[in-house]
């Protein structure tokens, strides 16, 4: 859970098995859930953040699907990475209560993997970005094997996935922590970052405007180094940012 801005939070917690608790409309992971109410997402949050600003973040956020799409993206040839955007395309509405309430336009997607990114991956960027025939996302990626992904998405409002031809990649500032970036941009598009979200050594998140067929848009853009992350120094960053949780009430079914 990260929520950005003034007072922005960031919470990530490694919890053990006993934590975990799922039936086919419903995954619990400790005190927090994500359940499908008829055609929407309702994801209830209850967690502590991480430091610098240490306290509780609760609240819900009920994301609606426009459509929920049937594909998936191989992001290596064994399949052993997988893209799979349920919902390009939502309507999102938060209530963190005291803490503000938000709604707006948004998507649900994930990532599943049967082996560690940094084991067949050095760097990949990936953005989605609102265009006037739905939203395009652009996912790049360079292989450990030498070979790369190089992928233009279009996602219709009624869930439909087609192939698009990706505008050129075009460089951006490097992130806080010097991530070096780039996204995806007709000819002679400068893209820029015009929100910061979330910034690691390895990793950087932002609302990015770029123009995609002639049409200027802000989309969500992500950068990850996986040659970074797998440096020795920076475990131990990450063990202050993601703590361990061990223990938690068995659910027990009848």
């Amino acid at each position: 859970m990260a929520t950005y801005g003034a007072g922005g939070r960031f919470a990530m917690t490694d919890r053990g098995r006993a934590a975990l608790d799922t039936d086919p409309d419903r995954l619990r992971v400790g005190p927090s859930s994500m359940t499908w109410q008829g055609d929407r997402l309702v994801i209830d949050v209850d967690e502590i953040s991480s430091l610098p600003l240490v306290g509780r973040m609760r609240g819900r956020i009920t994301v609606t699907p426009s459509a929920i799409t049937e594909e998936e993206l191989l992001l290596t040839a064994d399949g052993a990475h997988v893209w799979r955007p349920f919902a390009p395309i939502s309507r999102i509405e938060v209530d963190l209560g005291r803490r503000g309430q938000w709604s707006g336009h948004g998507y649900f997607d994930a990532n599943f993997g049967t082996r560690a990114l940094e084991a067949d991956f050095s760097y990949w960027t990936w953005g989605r970005y609102p265009v006037a025939r739905g939203a395009a996302c652009f996912y790049d990626a360079t292989r450990r094997d030498g070979t790369s992904l190089a992928t233009g998405i279009l996602v219709q409002p009624d869930g439909a996935l087609s192939r698009m031809a990706p505008p050129p990649r075009q460089p951006m500032r490097r992130s806080f922590w010097a991530v070096r970036r780039e996204t995806r941009g007709d000819a002679g598009t400068t893209p820029r970052q015009v929100r910061a979200m979330l910034d690691a050594p390895f990793y950087a998140r932002s609302m990015v405007r770029t123009t995609v067929e002639g049409q200027e848009t802000t989309g969500v853009h992500e950068a990850l180094d996986l040659d970074r992350f797998r440096g020795p120094w920076l475990m131990p960053m990450l063990a202050v940012r993601v703590p361990r949780r061990a223990g938690w009430p068995a659910v027990v079914r009848p």
